[in-house]
């Protein structure tokens, strides 16, 4: 026996009771690691952290998210910096709710964050596993990452990080991403990686750093002094977002991915996940502001715009230096100033004055977060419908109330009067002129500046109709710039555009005295310091509710693809072609999204009534027959109509007798019932017709069927015998209304049939098919819709007698819509006209323009003047009768 058995057994007893006395403190598990947070900390950190959670918002749509991700697979948080608040929020929060909540993180130490008990075992494990390797463990080389993972512990990774960079590239430390690559194509189940992102500053960048940025950290990475100071001070402002989460398992199913070795395929993946978390910020911060001298700049040194102008010079025989200064005046002239004090001046103002005017905004936050989410992907360019001059201001304060960048504005330079236009400047309005004729380098220096726009990924937002509308109805659409903004695209400024139709609406318009003078003939009010300082009479009013609704956004690039077409082939005319059609899809898409409202349906029963006088029981059989066809076609109703339409439409009532509108043909009479008679005051139809016109695109199709019903004069008929007359309609108010080209008059007469069966006034034939009998009471309702032609029809009448007693081309089009409205006015007074409303400017001026095309310019067209009148004289008659 060797002299030193005794002291070997002695020191193999000690291992062994060392041994012993190390599983007894590690409780038989060495897989202790300061990596793995178990959720138990001291008191006052618990209730630091739950304050901050409860205090720091997330949208409903990242939650969501979140809860969606499949139950059986493995969930990675991913953040862009290394913040272990980022890791606390999200295990807190998701923990209190049942989600997949983290737990393992691949790159944060919770040392000091865990109980003492914890970290004496993860000291042992780690001193006992290195007495015995010579170096300290990891999550990945035991396989406790993997472990963990399999097990449905959640966990989390950082995607840019200077000292994990280093580790990975100098020392090749283990990858976290080649890690979940790796596992993923071991196993079937998928791995989901979550990007997430917690924004302390929602404010955009500026391309040159402050002081400030440089002390305390910038608005993208913020120092842990500003962090700290953010989440004390302000948690409210603080953000929560959760991006679209990525499958592993499809990202390696990719074949371009599938190519690459693991390591690049590492690469890619971290490329397109802080890709997705810049996008995601992106929506809400904006692109990086640059000032107005360094976008001056940029444009104007751009090579295809100094080729330009020297070729203009030369052209023209100017000097370039002239025409470069000319150039660089244009852009003073146009562009903006976008100021974040400015918009966080006007932010104050206007929450102060909507709240003072308005009972309310009615805005889906789902839609708000469609297009955040659609932002992630292009520039978006919105197309809101333009009523009031508060569409300027409306639309960007509910974007930047919920944490969106105001977009640019396309105003009229009419709005550049001080001291208005330096703040709208601020706010990110840029100026155009009325019109771009003659003056072709005013137009390219403009088409420079929206490629700027869309080349730094701003979003634009431009009135399609031009200008505002002045009856209540969507114009149809100017082309000018959307063509602008469609060829910027095809010249590269950005990979996709998105367009955005918006309906903005409102109960009552703050213009409506002025648009009852511009329709009747007066000249429009010139915007101006003294028009601003009289503003202050409508703070005194209220102006019921605003309604926004915005459509699915459109992408350019599929809408092409869809189309078949390659835009950079087409010649002007084909292109201005495509862009009409385009033009006529967004207000389509806005008229879609038409909130219809008390106010709408309410002037739709006073002034299709027959009479002048009636009864609150006969205005209401309208008034409810609207609303059942409204409901039945599934119209968007305002909040009001439906939480209780009674009360909002008695309450509509007693605001047009309060307005004068119409009044009690009985003063003494305390209480309106339904035997109470009242009377539309003739002087305030045209104002009550603004407000019908806000819901008539519900009820053109439905009038136009209505009429052609009532023209063949039978009680049985088929849909083949409506077809001609409906396309008659459809042509001659062509632009009065927009029509979808792809939806067919009969598609569009059988949905209008549909409607009148729910409603009572047909009844299918019980032989044949496609055939239909009209019942006692529907020539009675059918009336009702048809009315709503009633005015187009005397306006478009007296176009056509005043054309007979006139010669071809006496006046040009802008003096003889004027010779018109004067002619309309005599015959109104020899109660021929019987419709104060159908003196309309511009009724007269859209059917000069339809009889113009038609080639009916005076009376040298007796023949087919003779034709429209005597078609639309039987429908007006067969209606009024």
């Amino acid at each position: 026996m060797s002299l030193f058995a005794p002291i070997n057994n002695l020191v193999s007893a000690t291992r062994t009771k060392i041994h012993k006395i190390i599983a007894f403190l590690l409780n038989d598990s060495y897989d202790y690691y300061s990596s793995f947070y178990p959720g138990t900390q001291s008191f006052i950190i618990g209730k630091i952290l739950n304050h901050l959670v409860n205090k720091i918002s997330i949208g409903s749509s990242g939650l969501k998210r979140i809860k969606d991700t499949a139950p059986d697979s493995i969930v990675v948080f991913a953040c862009k910096n290394k913040h272990i608040f980022d890791f606390l929020y999200f295990h807190t929060l998701l923990k209190r709710i049942n989600g997949p909540y983290p737990e393992l993180s691949f790159d944060l130490r919770f040392f000091f964050l865990l109980p003492t008990k914890q970290i004496g075992r993860i000291i042992l494990s780690q001193l006992y596993f290195f007495f015995h390797n010579f170096h300290f463990k990891d999550i990945y080389a035991g396989g406790y990452a993997r472990k963990m993972l399999l097990e449905n512990r959640a966990g989390f990774i950082s995607l840019i990080e200077e000292d994990e960079f280093y580790n990975r590239f100098i020392r090749s430390t283990p990858d976290p991403l080649f890690h979940l690559i790796e596992l993923q194509k071991q196993i079937e189940k998928s791995v989901v990686i979550v990007p997430e992102d917690i924004i302390y500053i929602t404010k955009p960048m500026h391309k040159n750093p402050s002081l400030g940025d440089i002390i305390f950290g910038t608005h993208e990475k913020p120092g842990r002094l500003k962090r700290v100071f953010t989440m004390l001070r302000q948690p409210d402002k603080i953000r929560v977002e959760v991006a679209r989460p990525v499958n592993l398992k499809e990202f390696l199913a990719r074949p371009e991915i599938q190519r690459l070795d693991s390591e690049f395929q590492t690469h890619r993946l971290r490329s397109l996940l802080v890709d997705i978390l810049n996008r995601q910020r992106k929506s809400i911060t904006g692109p990086v502001l640059k000032s107005r001298q360094e976008i001056t700049e940029d444009i104007l040194n751009r090579k295809s715009l100094r080729e330009y102008l020297a070729a203009y010079a030369d052209k023209t025989g100017t000097p370039l230096r002239k025409v470069n200064k000319k150039a660089a005046g244009y852009i003073d002239e146009i562009a903006s100033s976008y100021s974040l004090r400015v918009i966080n001046f006007l932010d104050w103002i206007f929450t102060w004055v909507f709240k003072n005017i308005f009972e309310g905004i009615s805005v889906s936050q789902d839609e708000i977060n469609m297009m955040r989410e659609t932002y992630t992907k292009a520039p978006l360019i919105l197309i809101p419908c333009h009523k009031s001059h508060l569409d300027y201001l409306l639309l960007p304060y509910v974007m930047y109330k919920n944490n969106m960048p105001c977009p640019h504005i396309a105003a009229g330079k009419n709005l550049s009067f001080w001291p208005l236009g330096p703040l709208f400047r601020g706010a990110g309005a840029f100026f155009l002129r009325r019109t771009f004729k003659g003056a072709e380098l005013y137009a390219r220096i403009f088409a420079a500046y929206i490629e700027k726009l869309l080349y730094e990924g701003f979003n634009i937002k431009i009135y399609i109709e031009g200008g505002r509308s002045r009856t209540g109805k969507v114009l149809p659409p100017k082309i000018g710039g959307l063509s602008m903004i469609i060829r910027a695209f095809l010249s590269g400024a950005c990979e996709d555009l998105y367009f955005v139709p918006i309906y903005v609406g409102y109960d009552r318009v703050l213009e409506e005295d002025a648009y009852l003078k511009e329709i009747e003939g007066g000249n429009k009010t010139p915007e101006n310091l003294k028009g601003l300082l009289n503003t202050r009479k409508f703070l005194k009013r209220k102006y019921g509710k605003v309604y926004i609704r915005f459509d699915t956004p459109i992408s350019m690039n599929r809408y092409m693809e869809e189309k078949g077409v390659d835009l950079k082939k087409f010649s002007d005319p084909e292109f201005s072609h495509f862009v009409k059609r385009f033009g006529y899809k967004l207000i389509n898409h806005i008229n879609d999204n038409i909130v219809a409202t008390p106010h709408g349906i309410i002037a739709s029963g006073i002034l299709n009534c027959s009479e002048s006088t009636f009864t609150k029981k006969q205005m209401f059989a309208r008034v409810n027959t609207y609303m059942n066809h409204l409901v039945y076609h599934g119209a968007y109703l305002s909040d009001t109509l439906m939480i209780d339409p009674d009360n909002a439409f008695d309450s509509v009532i007693e605001n047009f007798l309060s307005r004068n509108f119409i009044e009690l043909a009985d003063e003494d009479e305390d209480e309106i019932t339904d035997t109470t008679m009242l009377i539309v005051k003739h002087n305030k139809r045209p104002v009550l017709d603004y407000y019908k016109n806000s819901v008539i695109c519900f009820f053109v199709p439905a009038a136009y069927t209505a009429a052609a019903i009532m023209e063949i004069d039978r009680f049985k008929f088929d849909i083949q015998d409506l077809v001609s007359r409906y396309n008659f309609l459809q042509k001659l108010f062509t632009d009065e209304f927009s029509f979808d080209e792809q939806i067919s008059a009969q598609e569009q007469i059988s949905k209008a049939l549909k409607g009148f069966i729910n409603e009572g006034i047909l009844v299918p034939d019980p032989e044949y098919a496609d055939t239909f009998n009209l019942t006692s009471e529907g020539l009675r309702k059918l009336k009702w819709f048809a009315a709503f032609l009633i005015p187009f029809f005397e306006s478009y009448m007296t176009c056509l007698v005043f054309l007979e007693k006139e010669k071809t081309d006496k006046y040009d089009v802008k003096e003889r819509v004027k010779k018109l409205l004067s002619f309309g006015n005599k015959l109104y007074r020899r109660n021929q006209v019987v419709r104060k409303e159908s003196l309309s400017l511009i009724n007269y001026r859209n059917a000069v323009n339809y009889f113009a095309k038609n080639h009916i310019n005076g009376s040298g067209d007796q023949k087919r003047i003779d034709e429209y009148k005597e078609i639309i004289d039987l429908l007006s008659r067969r209606i009024s009768s």
